[in-house]
C-alpha cells in the first residue's frame, strides 16, 4: 500500500472539509425550495376556496350559503394569512350574515368577524376600496345594536367612506355615499347626524347611485327625514319600478320591501 505524501493528506482534508461544509449550503437551499413550492400550493388552495365562495355568494340570500362561504374564506385565510381577496371577502359575507340573520348572538359575531377580516384587509391592501367599504359597513351593523358601539364608531365609519371615495368614488354605485348619508340619518345629532347634511350628499352624488336601489331607499329616507314627502313618494315608486341588477337580487328585494312600508309614510 502506498503512503501518502503530506502534501496529499492536506489536500485530502481540504476535500473531505469542503464537501463538509457544502452539505449544510445544499440542505438549506432544498429547504428554501421547499417552503417557495408550500408557500405557492397555499397561496393556490387559498383562491381556489375564494373562487368556491363567489359560487356561494350568488345563492347569499340562503343564509346556509352565506355561512358555508365565512367557513370557506376561513379556510383560505387559514392557507394564505395575506389573501387580500379572502379578507375582504370574508367581511363582505360577515356583514350580510350580520344584516339578515334573525339571531341576535349571530348578528353580534357576524358583525365582530366583518370587523376582523375587514381591518386585516385593510392591513393587506390599504390603496384598496374593498375592504375599508366592507370594514366601514360593518362597523355601522355593529353600532346599529349598540348605542354605545355606535357612539364611538361613528367617525371611524366616516373615515373608512371617506377612504373609499377617495380611492374610488363610483364603488358598488356610490355605496360610500349613500353610508355617509345613512350616519347623518341615524347618528344623534350632538354626533354629527344630520338629515338636512344626509338629503344634501345624497342629491350632490346621486349620478354614482342612479342605480342602485339601496342608494334611492337612502335618499327616499332622507326626504321622509325633513317632510320632503313628495320627493320620497317619488324615489319610493321609482323604486318598485326598476329593473334589478341581477347581481344583487336579495339587496333589491331588501329595498322594494322597505319601499314598500315607506310608502305609507309619504302620504
Amino acid at each position: 500500500m502506498r503512503i501518502k505524501s503530506g502534501f496529499e493528506r492536506v489536500c485530502c482534508l481540504l476535500a473531505l472539509g469542503l464537501a463538509c461544509f457544502a452539505l449544510p449550503a445544499c440542505s438549506s437551499r432544498q429547504e428554501v425550495q421547499t417552503d417557495v413550492q408550500e408557500a405557492a400550493q397555499d397561496k393556490a388552495q387559498a383562491a381556489e376556496l375564494v373562487a368556491e365562495a363567489d359560487k356561494l355568494y350568488a345563492e347569499r340570500a340562503e343564509l346556509a350559503r352565506t355561512r358555508e362561504g365565512i367557513v370557506l374564506l376561513g379556510r383560505a385565510l387559514a392557507a394564505d394569512s395575506g389573501s387580500y381577496n379572502a379578507a375582504w371577502r370574508l367581511a363582505r359575507f360577515s356583514y350580510f350574515l350580520g344584516a339578515h340573520t334573525k339571531n341576535e348572538t349571530e348578528r353580534a359575531l357576524a358583525f365582530g368577524k366583518g370587523i376582523e377580516a375587514g381591518r386585516r384587509a385593510v392591513k393587506l391592501e390599504d390603496g384598496k376600496p374593498e375592504g375599508h367599504f366592507w370594514l366601514g359597513a360593518n362597523l355601522g351593523g355593529q353600532a346599529q345594536q349598540s348605542a354605545l358601539s355606535g357612539m364611538g364608531s361613528i367617525d371611524e365609519i366616516r373615515r373608512e367612506m371617506e377612504k373609499v371615495i377617495q380611492l374610488d368614488e363610483g364603488f358598488q354605485g356610490g355605496s360610500a355615499y349613500m353610508a355617509l348619508g345613512q350616519v347623518d340619518l341615524e347618528a344623534p345629532r350632538m354626533l354629527g347626524g344630520d338629515a338636512k347634511r344626509a338629503v344634501e350628499g345624497l342629491e350632490k352624488n346621486l349620478r354614482f347611485g342612479e342605480n342602485n336601489v339601496l342608494y334611492r331607499l337612502r335618499l327616499a329616507q332622507a326626504y321622509l327625514a325633513v317632510n320632503r314627502k313628495e320627493d320620497a313618494r317619488r324615489e319610493l315608486n321609482l323604486i318598485l319600478s326598476m329593473t334589478p341588477n341581477p347581481d344583487f337580487i336579495p339587496e333589491y328585494n331588501d329595498a322594494v320591501a322597505e319601499a314598500r312600508k315607506l310608502l305609507d309614510q309619504a302620504k
